[in-house]
């Protein structure tokens, strides 16, 4: 914008120099032509005196008071300090020979300009400020103003030197300043003026935009967050009105399905627990434990899936939570159980939902337990993420199915058995908790042997977002 608006202001003051060069070219031509005529008029006065009447003339003039030129007659021609260039020098010169060619039938005319100060007027090349002021300084010189003086000398007769001076009453002619200090500051108050009232206007625009990132961002922790404000542009009203629906239709989908899955759960607790009863009443001890054994995994899904609703709900508030003594609790609690954790490092407090991140560094342990019976876990914290890796001594996972187990009831061991794992929702639920606080986990096969789980934690989510 900026650049468009200093662009916008070079391009209007191009044409508007333009326009005041053309004016003024015509301005100084008009005026020059008429100055040029009053030059003939008083050289064809001097040439139609005789010589010996021309410096009586000359002096009643000067005792008069001196007229609109300075005049005088010399032995030669003076020399001048030439001053200026340009297309307005090269009018007033070109106006001059012309007229005086067409007036007078001369060819040979000397034109140039002067400063009042370096001005010589006489034989003995007396200056113009020299001079009695009656003599010609009053019509030549305009204090403060310095205008230039043009000075027109042409050969009366051999050895005699008419010499006129006058004065175009434009102090500037031959000035040509691009920038002066005042269209300088009127070009940056524009430019201030114009970036000022775009600023105020991006911001009315670009307001309701920054509250709709916002509320995107946490729709995914919150859906009983206030609805958006309908308000701004009319495009940004028909998002927000959209936004809002979108939440309202999300939220009434889960409350839908916590409904459908805990209608579903209690449903078969009473069909599953009579089947039990009656299982446990057969002769066949074969048969009873198979039949057992497919209960309770049927028990496992259910609970399993109950469990995967509960665990995407993160209801919870947002506090500072010491990772290491939340790490130490659970590695205490697996120890119970015959586990084997060994914990590195340690972190500063950052902020979090602490019964989430908890279940979510269960899940990884307990899996990293299961598949490979020991678990290292190292912390490495930093100004702006958390980085917690956890490597066991299992078999690892492959390449190509790495995203997959993150899907719900993918699990790797085919036998769906409950001797050898659970339901397959631990590592979706894990990602799940850690991507709602902005950061992810990343699995991969340790140099060494093993799967290394990689959870990263940014330390810019502050508790605003999550919440």
């Amino acid at each position: 914008m900026v650049a468009g608006v200093l662009a916008a202001q070079l391009a209007s003051y191009v044409i508007w120099t333009s326009q005041v060069r053309d004016s003024r070219l015509a301005q100084l031509d008009e005026l020059s032509s008429n100055v040029a005529f009053s030059v003939a008029s008083t050289m064809q006065f001097f040439r139609s005196l005789p010589r010996e009447y021309r410096h009586i003339v000359l002096d009643q003039l000067r005792n008069m008071g001196g007229s609109r030129f300075f005049v005088s007659v010399n032995e030669k021609r003076l020399d001048v300090a030439d001053i200026g260039d340009g297309p307005e020098k090269t009018l007033v010169v070109d106006t001059f020979r012309r007229v005086l060619t067409e007036q007078l039938n001369i060819d040979e005319v000397l034109v140039e300009f002067s400063r009042p100060e370096t001005l010589r007027v006489f034989n003995n090349e007396v200056l113009l400020k020299d001079l009695p002021p009656r003599w010609g300084q009053h019509s030549l010189m305009m204090e403060p103003l310095s205008p230039p003086i043009l000075v027109a000398q042409l050969e009366l007769e051999p050895g005699t030197w008419l010499y006129l001076a006058t004065i175009l009453p434009i102090a500037d002619v031959f000035e040509r300043t691009w920038l002066s200090g005042e269209r300088l500051l009127a070009a940056l108050m524009v430019l201030l003026t114009v970036l000022g009232l775009s600023l105020l206007g991006i911001r009315s625009m670009t307001r309701p935009l920054s509250r709709l990132s916002r509320a995107a961002r946490q729709l995914g922790d919150d859906l009983d967050a206030p609805p958006l404000r309908e308000t701004g542009p009319r495009e940004v009203v028909s998002t927000a009105v959209a936004f809002n629906r979108m939440q309202r239709r999300i939220r009434e989908q889960v409350e839908e399905r916590e409904r459908l899955f805990s209608a579903i759960s209690h449903d078969l607790k009473t069909p599953i627990t009579r089947l039990r009863l009656r299982a446990e009443m057969l002769d066949d001890p074969g048969q009873r434990e198979r039949f057992c054994a497919s209960l309770d995994e049927l028990d496992v899904l259910v609970k399993g899936a109950l469990a995967s609703v509960k665990g995407l709900d993160l209801q919870e508030q947002v506090v500072m939570v010491e990772l290491d003594t939340l790490l130490e609790d659970l590695a205490a609690e697996l120890r119970l159980h015959g586990g084997e954790v060994v914990i590195e490092g340690a972190a500063v407090p950052i902020a979090a939902k602490p019964l989430a991140l908890k279940r979510c560094l269960a899940n990884l342990l307990e899996n990293a337990l299961f598949y490979g019976q020991c678990a290292e876990v190292r912390l490495e914290d930093g100004p702006d993420r958390l980085v917690v890796t956890i490597r066991d001594q299992g078999p690892g996972i492959p390449e190509a199915q790495r995203e997959r187990v993150f899907s719900p009831f993918v699990r790797l061991e085919p036998s769906r058995s409950r001797h050898t794992g659970g339901s397959g929702l631990g590592l979706g639920i894990a990602r799940h908790i850690v991507r709602a606080h902005g950061g992810d986990i990343v699995l991969a096969n340790a140099p060494g042997g093993g799967l290394l789980v990689t959870l990263t934690l940014p330390r810019q989510a502050n508790v605003t977002d999550l919440q």
